[in-house]
């Protein structure tokens, strides 16, 4: 499944700039000084957290941690 383009137009309109946009795991990747702070794959926005704080969000409703190889990522 693509990922979703409409929210990349989204992204790419507030991206800050000296953010490095790249292809990652089968979606868009938004990269700082070399490392992902954020993404898209399929219709998710992937935000990538301390440890701390993704246990915090991950409470939310609508949120949850980002597994695609059946290992969640930490943060």
């Amino acid at each position: 499944m693509p990922y979703n383009k409409k929210l990349e137009a989204k992204i790419d309109a507030l991206a800050a700039a000296g953010s490095e946009k790249r292809r990652m795991f089968g979606g868009i990747g938004y990269l700082f000084n070399g490392n992902m702070g954020f993404g898209i794959h399929r219709d998710f926005l992937v935000l990538r957290l301390g440890e701390e704080s993704a246990a915090q969000i991950v409470k939310e409703k609508g949120a949850r941690p980002f597994d695609i190889t059946g290992r969640p990522m930490k943060g």
